[in-house]
């Protein structure tokens, strides 16, 4: 069956309360199941939150005590995956009987990364990606992923991957994920511009794929009476106004944009649409010219340290020499 129902969720965090978060993405994943959805995509760090508006007390060269603290309370406010909350995310997968895409503030170690997980109908964790590159000041408080987080999923309804917010706009992960044969291109994001329905649209067009983007809508209400943002602290003050959109294999826009509330955005799709798209546009196929551009997509895992029992070759010169040989 070609046939699908796929929705995108424009919602706002409870920021640095991941409990109330998750007891509003429940609610919001039963509407959508109510809906026959079998696919949903959540914001970018919608479980974690996006901070926005915070200096994270920190100029160039300085870091003050108030950032610090400011980073302790976010990293308290992310989940370990797998984990606790990575269980309960997935039991409202398995609810809904539907593919479930979010985004996290993924706690590992020290570290924080923005990531996107991804769970099966039956409630299992399928799998990450760890946004690559974290834009401006998200660098002061996001570890960046490696190339081994860079999945593609087959699934029942369709090859499922993701790429966060600005990610968006690096050609080459792009071309890497249209290389894997992605078809239900998940855009978590926090990005409220219109100039991002034009992104949508390109890589919609560029990979003929169905492009689901899912924006937070956020209030000042959504975050702690402590909370010094540059916005100011009227609780009306939207600091993330939405945006979400879905976008057909030709560009065109079949749901949304809706800004300043939160909604649930559905949208019916044909699956043998991407095909048809591809007749005269396959970038990672017909329409490439391999003799002359090649990309070289490294997906090995990066430790910063490795131990011997971990290592597949060792650090000795005889070693490396042997492996030549």
């Amino acid at each position: 069956m070609s046939q699908r129902r796929v929705a995108v969720i424009q919602a706002g965090t409870t920021l640095f309360n991941t409990p109330q978060t998750l007891d509003r993405m429940e609610s919001h994943c039963n509407e959508a199941a109510a809906q026959g959805v079998e696919l949903a995509v959540f914001p970018e760090a919608y479980i974690g939150g996006y901070p926005k508006g915070l200096t994270f007390g920190a100029v160039l060269g300085s870091r003050f005590p108030e950032g610090r603290d400011d980073y302790l309370r976010y990293w308290k406010s992310a989940i370990d995956v797998p984990g606790v909350e990575t269980a309960r995310i997935g039991s409202f997968a398995a609810k809904m009987k539907a593919h479930l895409v979010t985004g996290v503030i993924e706690r590992d170690g020290a570290t924080l990364y923005c990531t996107a997980l991804f769970f099966g109908p039956d409630g299992a964790l399928l799998g990450k990606h760890r946004k690559l590159m974290p834009t401006g000041i998200e660098r002061l408080v996001w570890g960046q992923g490696d190339g081994s987080t860079i999945p593609v999923f087959e699934t029942d309804i369709g090859r499922i991957g993701a790429a966060i917010c600005w990610e968006n706009y690096m050609p080459d992960l792009r071309q890497s994920m249209y290389a894997r044969g992605i078809n239900l291109w998940c855009a978590p994001t926090v990005d409220e511009r219109e100039i991002w329905q034009a992104s949508m649209r390109h890589i919609a067009y560029e990979g003929r794929t169905f492009v689901l983007s899912a924006c937070q809508y956020m209030t000042r209400a959504d975050a702690p009476e402590q909370y010094n943002c540059h916005q100011g602290n009227n609780p009306e003050t939207v600091l993330i106004r939405g945006g979400s959109v879905i976008v057909n294999p030709l560009g065109e826009i079949i749901a949304g944009p809706i800004y300043d509330r939160e909604a649930i955005i559905t949208a019916d799709i044909d699956m043998d649409d991407v095909i048809r798209g591809k007749y005269d546009l396959d970038v990672a196929g017909h329409y490439a010219r391999p003799d002359i551009f090649n990309l070289y997509v490294d997906d090995t895992a990066r430790q910063p340290v490795l131990f011997s029992e971990d290592a597949t070759v060792t650090s000795s010169p005889a070693a490396l020499d042997q492996d030549a040989e």
